[in-house]
């Protein structure tokens, strides 16, 4: 073998329509740039795209062609408008799966805020 093999390649995207609009800030894509590059990992492109289906899907399969790691923040919440696991699940041809074991640790936090029952929305931050 001669030299090094090539460093990991990251890319980015970044979802929510409060982004493309400036109401918030995308200090998650500065953060994980920085963060990144401390690592030995160069960020070598990134996405905000809104709160759709089609644009996560297009973003995320843009970025798999450039970069060997790709790091995907917003649209993960119980809204109705976060639909990120959804198009990266039907991207990668897989059905979302709910974990039994990650379900009860969502349920415990929850109860330990007081919340006894786990409304539809945050069950679905068990779906992997």
């Amino acid at each position: 073998m001669t030299g090094d093999p090539r460093p990991l390649r990251a890319a980015v995207v970044t979802v929510g329509d409060e982004l493309l609009s400036g109401q918030t800030v995308d200090t998650n894509a500065a953060w994980l740039g920085r963060e990144l590059g401390a690592r030995g990992i160069p960020v070598v492109r990134r996405h905000t795209v809104g709160d759709d289906g089609a644009e996560i899907r297009g973003a995320v399969a843009d970025a798999v062609t450039v970069a060997d790691l790709v790091l995907v923040t917003g649209g993960l919440g119980p809204t109705p408008d976060d639909v990120t696991r959804d198009a990266v699940a039907e991207l990668a041809g897989l059905p979302l799966l709910e974990d039994p074991e990650v379900l009860e640790s969502i349920r415990a936090r929850f109860r330990e805020r007081g919340v006894d029952e786990l409304f539809d929305g945050g069950r679905a931050n068990n779906n992997l």
